[in-house]
């Protein structure tokens, strides 16, 4: 059986709720309320509850919010033979949101247990695809660690997919970020990121752009944007999907989803293959973006990271 292996952080989201007028014992400040999230545990729930086969590769802490983590894998069917425990805190990022439904994000960081992550050693032949992302290439040590896997992976034959998921608070050299991040073009199948995200990576003077990726190896770049939709590149062919018209209640987790999304629905068509992904038309990547939008669009219409378990869908 294929095994996708997600890498990187798992934390909880802060989010702040909205306050109620009448309250006057708060001193003005909205309710706070704890969710599971992190980019790459939100793609594994994604993952395990359309149908793949799908670990979680990070370190957790072993506080009642890392408890919480490893519950909600498991409930998900998300492996965690690779989930390493740690004393180390939860990391915790809180996030406002804006009428508009989308969110902006602090984070508190340091020292936590997620960013102590070590090599695991091989894996085996069944894990077919590795994702990478978000936080996890940003901060150190574990940032060396993912990299080093990244490369691996792609030595050893297995499909690499990057969402950067870009977050600039957490960026201490944003061009030095930017170098890094081209330099991994090589070593990448699929490039899945926000429009935010690809303007942010074509800024000041180590920047680069979704032609400069393809030229450098790159199968395909899909890009989000939000209401927009779903935009595909490859070298040779570029095609756009709507986003379905849906109540915004917040956009947590909305690119996660696509990029769980995008990878199942190509995990179960059988094209999660570097040549197989190389040898992807025009149709099969409407196709592909299509359900990746239409998961995410089930996401963004219920509040928090809750992506759709593969009952709530149509078939793909």
């Amino acid at each position: 059986m294929r095994e996708i292996v997600v890498c990187g952080e798992a934390l909880v989201d802060v989010v702040q709720q909205r306050r109620d007028p009448r309250d006057s014992t708060s001193g003005g400040l909205a309710p706070l309320q704890p969710a599971l999230g992190g980019g790459p545990f939100n793609v594994a729930i994604t993952l395990g509850r359309l149908g793949s086969a799908v670990s979680l590769l990070s370190a957790v802490s072993t506080d009642t919010y890392g408890d919480a983590i490893v519950d909600a894998l498991r409930s998900a069917g998300v492996g965690t033979t690779w989930v390493q425990r740690r004393a180390e805190p939860t990391s915790l990022a809180v996030a406002t949101i804006a009428d508009d439904g989308s969110a902006r994000y602090s984070f508190y960081v340091e020292g936590t247990a997620d960013r102590a992550v070590t090599d695991p050693g091989a894996l085996p032949p069944t894990v077919s695809a590795m994702t990478f992302g978000t936080l996890s290439l940003v901060l150190e040590p574990g940032s060396s660690v993912y990299e080093n896997l990244m490369r691996r992976a792609r030595a050893e034959g297995r499909v690499v997919v990057l969402d950067p998921n870009i977050r600039p608070a957490v960026i201490d050299d944003p061009d030095g970020y930017r170098r890094r991040f081209r330099r991994w073009m090589s070593h990448v199948d699929l490039v899945k990121l926000s429009d935010e995200d690809a303007s942010w990576l074509a800024d000041g003077p180590a920047g680069s752009t979704a032609n400069e990726w393809l030229a450098d190896g790159v199968a395909a770049v899909v890009t989000t944007a939000g209401s927009s939709g779903i935009t595909v590149r490859t070298a040779a062919d570029e095609v756009s999907v709507p986003a379905p018209a849906v109540d915004v209640v917040d956009t947590i987790g909305a690119g996660d989803s696509v990029l769980g999304g995008l990878v199942h629905h190509l995990d179960r068509h059988g094209r999660l293959t570097p040549g197989a992904l190389r040898s992807l038309g025009v149709d099969d990547w409407r196709k592909a973006a299509q359900f990746a939008a239409h998961v995410a669009a089930v996401t963004v219409s219920r509040p928090g990271a809750d992506p759709p378990w593969a009952g709530e869908l149509r078939s793909d």
